[in-house]
């Protein structure tokens, strides 16, 4: 009888930092798709739109107008979704074929993991973006705000090369600066715009207020992940001013956005419900401030998030009532 061969095949090597192959791995199935979207993130998307809606919609005039072309908010509503998915779907596949995410400490990512290809993460990331642009350019046609397009386009480009391309500019500090600007100013501020052709005073407060909320979950996602990202070479805001000026600038953040509530309290006595929102946000900044686990700072991350859509949907309502 011939005897068997016992001869080992050599290991598959992999470049420093490539992602693990699929296959041989348990894919993702439905659940891990729907959290690779990152649902905790979507607040973020839908708390600019509500607010940018309420700022134009302060009295009976503009809230029946509103309501007669509801489908401006609608598709607003669907641009911020669908970009914000986008933008977590890209820093999946961008942070996996990096190698990054081979030290986070949080939810395991799809490319990283192994559990999809990256090709795979690529194309879902690109289609959420064009569906992004098709309900943008839906809402210039509908308005005729041409020059839109510029800002809807830079929007794309922000949210693809937060992470990826050769030079990140998230893996630099500056992705707090880009949040703010996106899912603060630019979402809020865009939305006041598409549907009544122009901003208010309460436009750019409210801006300010939700940019400030969610620059500061990202300031404590970072934080969660600051010495993972300093061996990975990800030199976050957070890298750059060390845990402390992190969690120093994570308060910071969560108060501007009350402050605003107490001035706009002069004219809309119902913002007063709003403080009501600390009830959430007191306790993220408390974990943040104290927590020195990963666990902790999920759970603050996961506060903030509540914040901001909690204080979104109740400071529009404040206004609009």
């Amino acid at each position: 009888m011939a005897k068997a061969s016992t001869t080992k095949r050599p290991p598959v090597r992999r470049r420093p930092g490539a992602p693990p192959k699929a296959e041989g791995r348990r894919r993702a199935g439905v659940g891990g798709w729907i959290g690779a979207a990152r649902p905790r993130t979507l607040p973020l998307a839908i708390a600019p739109v509500a607010l940018g809606t309420g700022a134009v919609a302060t009295d009976r005039e503009s809230l029946a107008f509103v309501g007669e072309h509801w489908w401006l908010p609608v598709l607003a509503l669907a641009v911020a979704l669908l970009l914000q998915i986008g933008v977590n779907f890209a820093n999946d596949y961008s942070d996996g074929v990096r190698g990054t995410d081979r030290f986070r400490v949080g939810p395991s990512r799809l490319t990283a993991s192994g559990a999809a290809k990256p090709r795979t993460v690529l194309v879902v990331a690109v289609v959420c973006f064009a569906l992004a642009a098709v309900a943008g350019l839906a809402l210039v046609v509908l308005t005729q705000h041409w020059w839109l397009l510029a800002v809807g386009a830079a929007a794309i480009a922000a949210a693809w090369f937060y992470t990826g391309g050769r030079r990140p500019y998230g893996y630099a500090g500056f992705g707090e600066i880009a949040v703010f600007v996106f899912f603060g100013l630019a979402a809020t501020a865009g939305t006041s715009y598409v549907i009544a052709g122009t901003t208010t005073a309460e436009t750019w407060f409210c801006a300010v207020a939700i940019g400030c909320i969610a620059a500061a979950v990202l300031v404590v996602n970072n934080l969660r992940d600051i010495e993972q990202d300093r061996a990975a070479g990800k030199r976050t805001l957070s890298v750059r001013i060390g845990a402390r000026g992190s969690r120093i600038l994570f308060g910071v953040l969560m108060a501007v956005p009350f402050l605003v509530v107490g001035y706009l309290l002069l004219f809309y006595p119902l913002a007063a419900l709003v403080f009501l929102v600390l009830l959430l946000a007191v306790p993220a900044v408390l974990i943040t401030a104290t927590g020195r686990t990963a666990r902790e700072l999920i759970l603050a991350l996961s506060l903030t998030g509540m914040t901001a859509l909690v204080y979104g949907l109740g400071l529009a309502a404040a206004l609009v009532l």
